[in-house]
């Protein structure tokens, strides 16, 4: 099965993937938030809980975004035909459901959240790169120049390094506070 074919499935299935992927990560979210007292989020069972919902809508909407960046920027196909269920859902999902959890608790409180965040960069810087090389011909040849390349390469690595890092820490390692970007 191809990665084509799996999306031609979900779009098959809109019932479906409308249920299991939009509807149910958010409102388990809000009812999770709604059945334990306030700061009560970062204890046991409801941490475990939250980082389990992280991960339902945090994998299908990097995914998603991966799938919808490769198809605007590299393959050039119109994403007005696009189904929305498959393409823009899953991303919407991520959003509605990590707001939901960020009222009811800190994200640092959440197992595995960093190094989710962390493959989250990787998967953006790596997306980067992939479009970088793909359109160097033109960047490099046609307006930009060499230096603007160079500084852009320097600024995905450090990215990548600082993804890396976060993604395959060991659990005694104490944790880095994120890059900060000039002006911030």
């Amino acid at each position: 099965m191809t990665t084509r074919d799996l999306v031609l499935l979900a779009g098959q299935h809109p019932v479906a993937v409308l249920l299991s992927v939009f509807v149910a990560p958010p409102v388990l979210a809000w009812l999770a938030g709604h059945s334990h007292g306030k700061e009560q989020g970062r204890l046991a069972p409801w941490k475990y809980l939250y980082a389990v919902l992280v991960y339902l809508v945090c994998v299908p909407g990097m995914f998603a975004g991966v799938i919808t960046a490769y198809t605007l920027f590299i393959s050039g196909e119109n994403l007005l035909d696009a189904n929305l269920l498959v393409y823009f859902l899953p991303i919407a999902s991520m959003v509605a459901t990590l707001v939901l959890i960020r009222k009811n608790v800190p994200f640092d409180d959440v197992p595995g959240f960093d190094r989710l965040s962390g493959l989250m960069v990787m998967v953006g810087c790596s997306f980067v790169i992939a479009l970088v090389i793909q359109k160097t011909r033109i960047f490099v040849f046609f307006g930009g120049s060499i230096e603007k390349l160079f500084l852009l390469a320097a600024g995905v690595f450090g990215l990548l390094k600082w993804g890396t890092w976060m993604l395959f820490r060991r659990r005694d390692e104490p944790k880095r506070e994120p890059p900060e970007f000039p002006g911030a």
